[in-house]
């Protein structure tokens, strides 16, 4: 097993791989950029809030673990960072875009890692994605993990393991997705608005259904009239 960090790390170094895959003009960051990719409230779950004290105690943590250090720009006045999950775990950009989708974004399918790592890397097909995956589980210290499927769901999800073992129970009893261990200034505010969006866009459907066969029943007994 790699070294474990705190969930709180995870989400500044799934910060620090997206902006230097995803951007690379930005990249080393400054502190009020890691900030804000902290705490940006789309395609991050959970939602967090962070301040600057908080985050550089996250670097430091990080830099323990080998995993961050302090980067020099020629002709920046700004202290910046970079991450060293690279070079730290022997990973190539595919992989790299892999694991910092499951860090921001909790545990996905192989479809929903494809979609949401267009930006960092290209994945010719569903199956170079499962691929790299299994490279990842098939580590001697895997830093990836199958949690299954949901109830409800068809797709098999994946997990990172950074935090250590995941509660797959816990990870389910949650809803949809979601890192598996939340930490202070962490919520699921925005995921469990989403599971409320979900359930009423099926009640509305299930209710449009209802009318249409309400709808199609009085036709029938129209046409019946003429018949």
């Amino acid at each position: 097993m790699e070294k474990i960090i705190s969930p709180e790390a995870v989400r500044v170094l799934g910060v620090l791989i997206e902006k230097e895959l995803s951007t690379p003009d930005y990249y080393p960051m400054t502190l009020n950029a890691l900030v804000n990719g902290c705490n940006q409230k789309s395609n991050r779950d959970p939602v967090v809030e962070f301040g600057e004290f908080q985050i550089r105690e996250l670097l430091d943590e990080l830099n323990r673990a080998r995993l961050t250090g302090h980067a020099s720009v020629a002709g920046s006045r700004s202290e910046k960072f970079r991450h060293a999950a690279d070079h730290q775990w022997e990973l190539g950009a595919e992989a790299l875009a892999l694991m910092a989708s499951l860090m921001l974004r909790g545990p996905q399918t192989v479809g929903e890692l494809r979609s949401h790592t267009a930006r960092m890397a290209t994945f010719e097909s569903m199956e170079t994605v499962a691929e790299v995956l299994q490279g990842l589980m098939d580590r001697e210290s895997p830093l990836v993990m199958s949690i299954g499927r949901a109830p409800g769901q068809k797709g098999e999800r994946f997990a990172h393991l950074l935090c250590g073992p995941v509660d797959i129970e816990e990870v389910f009893a949650a809803g949809s997705g979601g890192s598996a261990v939340l930490g202070p200034g962490m919520s699921r505010s925005g995921m469990s608005g989403s599971v409320n969006a979900s359930g009423a866009l099926l009640e509305e459907i299930e209710a449009l259904k209802s009318r249409l066969e309400a709808l199609e029943a009085e036709f029938e007994r129209f046409k019946s009239q003429f018949e």
